[in-house]
This record gives structure tokens, sequence and C-alpha cells, in this order.
């Protein structure tokens, strides 16, 4: 990974923060605002994402003991970072949902599969893949000039999200996607780049299952 010097400025997680708000940061990122600085030889990015794997694989057990023992985190960043936590765990983590697959896109938008009707739905993200917002953007046929990018994304913008996944139902019960599915959907695709907010994914839903752009490679 790029070293923090040369990045661009708007790619570094404090002016990150500064200009899109601490949601938009992923998990590596909020740690090495956190952090500050790295050592010589490990700069901070490098450094936030060991304790972001060691939060992965068993944050419940994290504890200054074993925070020291990533190399360059002294018992003074380690305490900052326990501090952290246990501040956000008193006053500030909100129960949200998190989506991590298509599944979980599914099981969030679940009553609209059955709708005889077709909703175009937007699920709004925040760095850590939380829901921050379910949308309903249109209820009708999908196409280019119903779901427009503009209606899609000014709510995303406006939430300072991270990322937004897409969802729709077939009322045929079909899901196949249609061309006209392929093509708002690489709409979507290319305005996400532009405006900094990554489309995760795009599901159509019917009552028997649903079908994942990204799980096909299609994104």
């Amino acid at each position: 990974m790029t070293a923090i010097s040369y990045m661009h400025p708007m790619d570094k997680p404090r002016e990150k923060l500064a200009a899109r708000g601490p949601q938009t940061l992923k998990n590596d990122e909020l740690l090495a605002v956190l952090l500050g600085s790295g050592i010589p030889g490990k700069d901070v990015r490098k450094l936030a994402r060991e304790i972001a794997a060691m939060m992965e694989k068993d944050f419940e057990g994290l504890d200054l003991e074993r925070l020291t023992r990533i190399h360059g985190l002294g018992t003074a960043k380690a305490s900052q970072i326990l501090a952290a936590i246990e501040l956000s765990r008193r006053f500030l983590l909100k129960s949200r949902r998190r989506i991590l697959s298509a599944a979980d896109v599914y099981e969030e938008l679940r009553p609209y599969a059955g709708r005889v009707q077709e909703h175009f739905l937007s699920i709004t993200l925040d760095g850590a893949s939380r829901v921050i917002e379910t949308r309903i953007v249109s209820i009708g046929t999908l196409t280019q000039s119903l779901v427009h990018p503009r209606e899609v994304y000014a709510d995303a913008i406006a939430d300072r999200a991270a990322g937004i996944v897409v969802a729709h139902n077939h009322p045929s019960g079909t899901l196949e996607p249609s061309r006209a599915d392929r093509t708002v959907t690489e709409r979507l695709r290319e305005v996400g780049n532009l405006v900094g907010i990554e489309l995760l994914d795009h599901v159509i839903l019917s009552p028997e299952g649903y079908f994942s752009f990204a799980d096909e490679g299609l994104l």
C-alpha cells in the first residue's frame, strides 16, 4: 500500500475524515487517525491494518497485553485504543445491522420480494458495512429514466455513506437480470466511482430467492 506521505490529500485518513466525516472511513483508517503515526520501517497504515486484523479475529479478547505484542504499538497507544473502545461501548455505538453479503441484503429487504409492483431500493452503508438507511427509490417498471443515478446517490451523499447496495424485486418471480437491469447497474457503478461511493451490489429479489450482480462477477 502507498505510504501516507505519497497519498492524494483526500485519500489520507485525517483529510478524508475532515472532508467526508468519520463514518466514511474503513476500520484501519479510523485506527490510523487514532494512532497518529507509525514507527521507522512501519508506517501508521500498516500498523493500523495489523491492529484491525487482530480486532476482526477476536474483538472481545482484546486487551493491553495482546495489543502490545504488535511490533510498534507501545503501552501508550494501545491504551488509547482500549480507552476509545470502552467509550464507544458506553456512549457511542448503536446496534445497527451489517450488510456483508447478498444474503444479508435479501434478509433486510425480504418484505419487498413478493410485491406485485417493482420496487427499486437502496441501502446506504457506513465504513463498517452497517446500515445507515434503507429507502424506496422508485416504484414501477425498471427503466433508465425511472432509476436515475441522481436519485440513487443524492441520499447516499447526504448520508456520507461509504458504500451503497441497490435492489429491486421481479414480480414475475424470475431472477434472470434483464438488459435494463444490466444497463442501470453499469450506470450506477460508473457514477459511484465518480462520487466516491462504491456500488457494492445490485440484488434482484423474488419470493424464491435472489440474484446478486456481485456474486456473479458482474460488478
